[in-house]
């Protein structure tokens, strides 16, 4: 396969040649255009009628010749059109940089739109000219349609690896993927307006930081030489974004690229999109409704519809979502109360149920592997955990009727956590009681452990209003409302290791 590929190219490299000698320029700065191959589609008939003369550009995915009349096709973005060309049309060097043309090249054309015998919308060419000359050859994906309408592909560029370390050909010849991240971009931009017009401000709070903080996670480390210190890839905006409620904005959010130095598996990606939001004078039941009319939001504009599947699985987006009571459900699988439990009454519950965990591990972790094993794979309408331990809350309010437990809920859909959300503790001496605690399990080994962050409690000792806050992972949201169940599948280009 290798060695007919070389082939091709230096098949390509000579016609390349050619292409010089009749002194056009294969490679030239612009190409002006009156119509985009989607606009031209969507205006055809009007442009036929009125027998206007149009210009498009776009890549050549087929070539069929017939002598002195030649058949091809052009793509680009969303649009596809058949061109025409015909030896008396053309002049002589154009007709014959034609037969120099190659699938995957980008040409120019200028003609008139017209409709062939068999229907198909078509430009008559007047004039041809290259745009770029693709030096390797694209894979050719074919489509077929039977009779009773169903289309078929035949060698599909579909291999995993292939498709992320060359994310340009997915791109290029599977219109399913452009449609999956055409979805993505509509679905950050719908989650922008909804909170701009509920006046949430957007802001920026800095990537690199000298603590990290906000979330459970090992860092990304680097080194700033000017500054003579180490600094830290954020893991999460929670704590910036809070210091800006302090200072007086009641409502803010970030889009923004987190980072977590964490193995990779479906679910879970080192770099990640996420939605943070925090609204002062709310609490995480305001959160609740947030997210319930934000996924409306989405399902309605988006899509058109509250009704999705995943992985074979439908589930519909209708407020209000179920609120499932983590402590209550444990128990009642369980047969014993987990807040009560010691953490070899829970070591041995894992190990009943056959859960993969090791003694001499903290109540908080083996909580941890009992919900991540009995619970979440069970959930699948959207539905909010809620009544986390405070142990495992380190940055959320305590409940004021059982301080054992937070004001804390995470949405589930399908199995999947689609974020994180707090009534958020704005007591300064609670808040560096529980940092403090946090350090013991760092010293104790647990590398995700917070670290103290002295200015935070400082910020805090002037002051935040009782606030709601909350993060939503935008590229699993994005999953499950496309029925990926790859968090890959949703990023453009995905980090792998070297060949």
């Amino acid at each position: 396969m290798a060695d007919e590929e070389q082939e091709q190219i230096t098949v390509r490299k000579e016609k390349l040649e050619r292409i010089r000698r009749l002194g056009v320029e294969p490679y030239p700065t612009t190409c002006q255009c009156t119509h985009s191959l989607k606009e031209l589609r969507e205006k055809f008939a009007e442009l036929v009628k009125a027998e206007r003369e149009v210009s498009v550009a776009g890549r050549v995915s087929t070539v069929r010749s017939h002598g002195k009349t030649c058949f091809l096709d052009l793509v680009g973005g969303e649009g596809r059109i058949q061109v025409y060309l015909r030896q008396d049309n053309l002049s002589d060097r154009e007709w014959e940089l034609h037969g120099l043309l190659d699938i995957g090249d980008i040409i120019g054309v200028s003609g008139t739109p017209m409709v062939t015998k068999t229907g198909e919308e078509t430009i008559l060419a007047k004039t041809l000219i290259f745009l770029t000359k693709a030096l390797r050859p694209p894979p050719v994906v074919k489509e077929t349609t039977d009779e009773s309408g169903k289309k078929t592909l035949h060698d599909a560029f579909s291999d995993k690896e292939a498709r992320y370390r060359q994310r340009y050909l997915d791109l290029m010849v599977n219109p399913d993927v452009r449609r999956l991240f055409r979805t993505r971009t509509r679905i950050i931009e719908e989650m922008r307006s909804f909170l701009d017009l509920r006046g949430y401000l957007e802001v920026e709070t800095p990537v690199l930081q000298p603590i990290y903080g906000g979330a459970s996670a090992r860092p990304f480390t680097t080194y700033h030489h000017a500054l003579d210190m180490n600094l830290y890839l954020r893991i999460a905006d929670e704590l910036y974004l809070k210091r800006l409620i302090i200072g007086g904005f009641n409502k803010v959010y970030e889009l923004s690229k987190d980072f977590r130095n964490e193995g990779i598996d479906r679910l879970h990606y080192p770099e990640f999109t996420q939605l943070e939001l925090y609204e002062a004078y709310s609490d995480y039941n305001g959160m609740m409704e947030i997210f319930e009319q934000l996924l409306v939001h989405i399902a309605d504009t988006v899509f058109a519809t509250k009704d999705f599947e995943f992985d074979g699985e439908r589930f519909t987006i209708q407020p209000p979502f179920e609120r499932l009571s983590i402590p209550e459900a444990l128990s009642g699988k369980l047969g014993l109360d987990v807040m009560e439990a010691s953490a070899k009454d829970l070591f041995s519950a894992c190990k009943r149920h056959k859960l993969e965990v090791e003694g001499g591990w903290e109540w908080e972790e083996y909580f941890n592997e009992l919900v991540e094993g009995l619970l979440e794979p069970n959930i699948k309408q959207p539905t909010f955990l809620v009544d986390f331990p405070q142990r495992l809350s380190p940055l959320a309010k305590p409940r004021a009727d059982d301080p054992r437990l937070v004001e804390r809920f995470e949405p589930f859909i399908m199995g999947v956590e689609l974020g994180n959300a707090f009534t958020e503790l704005n007591d300064p001496v609670l808040q560096r009681a529980n940092f403090t605690a946090q350090e013991s399990l760092r010293a104790k080994g647990d590398e995700e452990a917070q670290a103290m962050d002295e200015d935070f409690i400082v910020a805090l000792e002037y002051g935040m209003p009782p606030t709601g806050g909350m993060g939503i992972g935008v590229d699993r949201l994005v999953m499950v409302l496309t029925d990926n169940p790859q968090i890959r599948e949703t990023i453009l280009f995905p980090q792998l290791r070297p060949k």
